[in-house]
This record gives C-alpha cells, sequence and structure tokens, in this order.
C-alpha cells in the first residue's frame, strides 16, 4: 500500500504522523536529545499505527500542561482522555503514596477497604439501579467483560454497535468497534456483529432535513428484528473521537427500543466519563440508564491504569463464569486514585464548572465560525468540543492539510490536540483548566486560524 493511500485509510482515530508536515515540523523543532530518544523509540518498541514514529519525547506533566525534552511547553487539550485533573494533582498524587505505603496490592483472593470504598462511591455517583461493580486495569478489559456479561444474561451472542465507533484495539472490543483500520489484515473476528450509521447531523448519508436524528435510533429496531438474536447495543452516549452529541430523543429512543426488544444497553464512556460531559457520567446529561456502564482513562486520575464496569444488582447471576479474573482486579493503589480522583471532582464542584466553561468554550467557538470560512461544523458537550475543518462549506468536504497545518501552528504556539477523521479538531482540556488558561488556549486557535487560512487563501 503507498503512503498516500495508507495515510487516507488511516484518518480515523487520530492524527496522522508518517506525513511530509510531521516530519518537517519535527526537523524544526528537536534538538539532538529529542533524535536520539526518537531513534532509540523506534529501534526498541514494536511499531504500530498512529504510535510509530512517536510525534516528539516528554520530560515532564504538570497541570494542565506537558513539557518536551527540550523545555517547551504546551497546554495538553488531548491528554488521550485520562487527564480531567490535570497531570500530577497533589490530592490523587498524596492518596497513592499513602496507599502504596501502606497496601501496594491485593491478591485476587482478598478484598481491601479501599476497593470496597471505591466500589460503593461509585455506585453512589453512578445512581439509579447501578450498583455492582467490577474493576479491571484498562477500558478494553471492560469492554471484554461487558460484552461477557450480556451474553450470559440475554442467552444471545449478537451485538450492535455504531460505524466510526472506539471500543478498544482487543480483538473482541474491535470486532464490534466501527474503525476499519483497527480490524485491517486481522482475518476474522468475533461472529454475529451487526453495525449501524451514528446520529450525525452535520455529515452523512441519512441526515434529516429538519436537523434531527431520532431516525438514526430507528435503524436500530430495523435491524433488532431483522436479524433476530440479538443481546446488546453498545455504544458512547456521546462520540468521543470526532465528538458526535446525540439528542435526548435519540437517547430516548434508543432506550424505548432496547427495552421492547430485550437487548441489554451498553453505555461505553470510558474516555468521557468522571465529569467531561458536566456530569459524573456522560449518558445523565441525557437522561437515560445503560444495564451497563463502562468507565475507565480518567478514573484513575492521569495517574493510574484504573477502569470499571458497572451494572444493576438484577444482572448479578454470572458468579459460576469469570468474567474479569484480572491480576490487579481490586488493585488498592487503583482505587485510591480514583476515590481521591472522585472526591476532587466533588470537593472542587468541577462538574458545574464544567457546565459553566461549557458556555463559554461554545460562544467562542462559534464567534470562529462567524468569522472563518475553513470552520464547517462545531459540536460538543461540557468540556468535549469539535471543530470540523472543511475547504467547501457547501459540499462539506474535509479539509485534511488544514486541519494538520493547524496542528503543528498550535503546537509551535503551545497547544495541543487531537485530530480525528483527518479534519475534525478535538479539544478536551483538563476540567481543573482555570477561565484564563482556557482563554489563552482559544487565542492561540484563533491565531492558527488566521494564520491557517490565509496561507490556504480561505476569505
Amino acid at each position: 500500500m503507498n503512503a498516500a493511500i495508507d495515510n487516507k485509510h488511516h484518518r480515523c482515530e487520530g492524527d496522522v504522523n508518517t506525513t511530509e508536515a510531521r516530519e518537517n515540523w519535527q526537523q524544526k523543532r528537536q534538538h539532538k536529545q529529542t533524535q536520539s530518544l526518537l531513534e532509540r523509540d523506534a529501534n526498541v518498541f514494536l511499531h504500530q499505527s498512529m504510535s510509530t514514529p512517536c510525534l516528539n519525547s516528554l520530560q515532564a506533566a504538570d497541570g494542565i500542561t506537558i513539557t518536551d525534552s527540550c523545555g517547551h511547553s504546551y497546554m495538553d487539550f488531548h491528554g488521550n482522555n485520562v487527564h480531567q485533573l490535570g497531570y500530577g494533582h497533589p490530592v490523587v498524587t498524596q492518596k497513592v503514596i499513602e496507599q502504596i505505603a501502606k497496601l501496594p496490592f491485593s491478591p485476587r483472593r482478598f478484598t481491601n477497604e479501599t476497593a470496597i470504598e471505591c466500589a460503593e462511591k461509585l455506585a453512589e455517583i453512578s445512581g439509579g439501579e447501578l450498583n455492582r461493580v467490577l474493576f479491571a486495569p484498562g477500558g478494553t478489559s471492560v469492554i471484554g467483560m461487558a460484552l461477557k456479561l450480556a451474553r450470559y444474561i440475554t442467552g444471545n451472542y449478537k451485538v450492535v454497535s455504531l460505524w466510526d465507533s472506539f471500543h478498544g484495539a482487543s480483538l473482541d472490543a474491535i470486532s464490534v468497534g466501527g474503525e476499519a483500520c483497527f480490524r485491517e489484515g486481522m482475518g476474522p473476528l468475533m461472529a454475529g456483529v451487526e453495525r449501524i450509521p451514528p446520529p450525525v447531523t452535520y455529515r452523512g448519508a441519512l441526515t434529516s432535513p429538519d436537523g434531527s436524528d431520532v431516525h438514526y435510533a430507528d435503524y436500530l429496531e430495523y435491524v433488532i428484528e431483522k436479524e433476530g438474536g440479538i443481546g446488546v447495543f453498545i455504544a458512547e452516549a456521546v462520540r468521543n473521537t470526532d465528538v458526535q452529541v446525540p439528542s435526548k430523543a435519540y437517547w430516548k429512543r434508543i432506550r424505548e427500543i432496547c427495552d421492547k426488544h430485550n437487548v441489554l444497553l451498553i453505555i461505553d464512556d470510558i474516555p468521557n466519563g468522571m465529569g467531561r460531559s458536566g456530569f459524573w457520567f456522560t449518558h445523565q446529561a441525557f437522561a437515560i440508564e445503560p444495564d451497563i456502564l463502562c468507565i475507565g482513562k480518567g478514573l484513575g486520575g492521569g495517574l493510574v491504569p484504573m477502569a470499571a464496569m458497572i451494572t444493576k444488582d438484577k444482572y448479578n447471576t454470572a458468579t459460576q463464569v469469570s468474567l474479569g479474573h484480572y491480576t490487579h482486579e481490586k488493585s488498592p493503589i487503583g482505587c485510591a486514585a480514583a476515590l481521591a480522583t472522585m472526591h476532587v471532582i466533588e470537593q472542587e464542584n468541577l462538574l458545574s464548572k464544567v457546565q459553566d466553561d461549557s458556555v463559554f468554550v461554545k460562544q467562542r467557538l462559534l464567534k470562529l465560525k462567524e468569522q472563518f470560512s475553513i470552520i464547517g461544523d462545531i459540536r460538543g458537550i461540557g468540556l468535549l468540543w469539535a471543530v470540523e475543518l472543511v475547504s467547501s462549506p457547501l459540499h462539506k468536504t474535509r479539509a485534511f492539510d488544514e486541519a494538520e497545518a493547524m496542528l503543528y501552528e498550535c503546537l509551535t504556539q503551545g497547544l495541543s490536540f487531537k485530530v480525528s477523521q483527518g479534519n475534525v479538531i478535538q479539544l478536551s482540556p483538563p476540567l481543573i483548566i482555570t477561565r484564563e488558561q482556557l482563554n489563552q488556549a482559544l487565542n492561540i486557535f484563533e491565531n492558527a486560524l488566521n494564520k491557517i487560512s490565509k496561507e490556504f487563501n480561505y476569505v
């Protein structure tokens, strides 16, 4: 496969890292120490898409900022979705240190008070009927546990998921995921997966003239009735990668369909849980409740890999099945980090703060949309926003080169973010960001838009 085709194919979950623009930026910014580290990295790690070659090397991370080996600092609006509390939050760090000194590990045949308290707290903030918890060391593992539990409960192995979705990189996760770049060359995957279009209001074959997205939910019922034997529907409440925000009507209809056909609803809130939406969990913004909730990433406070599956007491029936059986299943360190994370979110009133920040960001971005014709769409919730760049507003043509140029210009000015689908700039800062820092970052973004628009001859 040639480079041009390869780059186009992998414009999905993350930005492309094998382009001429990437190479040019690296040559301008990096000194010999960084180049040496990147060479050593390339020589020792197994190469994989979107990870190799690396962009840069880091020497420090603190608060909302990451600092590279050259001493350049960047406000991190990416963070792989673990940085709800930024980096090195003192409360989380201190609780983990105390836990390491007291009980660093708990063999799986034992329980411990920290793990119990963490599970109890998760049940409390989940509300409703979600009160049974199982921990795992990462989000992908939690997805696997949820799929296993759903099979056991329903007796049906078939799954409906969304195209363009991402649920992890393991074989079972990519089987239900909707991004082709993760399935390339993998051969036969988990049987019984049907995919339907995601609710998209800006572009897509099924867009409605009135902007409604409820008809996307009706497509789920069509597949359930035609296919038969469907046990579960799995989706993100808000798609994280290029930020698609469904309506409350969409999710209400999805819940009704699942209940009508005895299909379990799994919500994957691994990237956006723990407050990013302005709610503890993103589904709460849509006033629905899943049968199984998967969380991770930010749960560990940006410090410890930590994930959890949360379900209802009536589904506590697979007592003879090892759903997870992970070595660090009740990790005292991970649970200490998670407990501290929940404590900080409560004590610093971050949920309310994020809702206020959401209004501010939306207003700023909508003004930029009025000012710059390259911006085709603005969408988001809480502190998760997407700016979709298009070369033709009429035809909604994806502006791949322009989005990449925006990335490197913003990096040069001290702002880091993710590019998804090749043209969608995703902005997801830490929840602890101050209004002054948020304004500073958006000023950098505006300056970059102005420069790139002139370079690409936009009016």
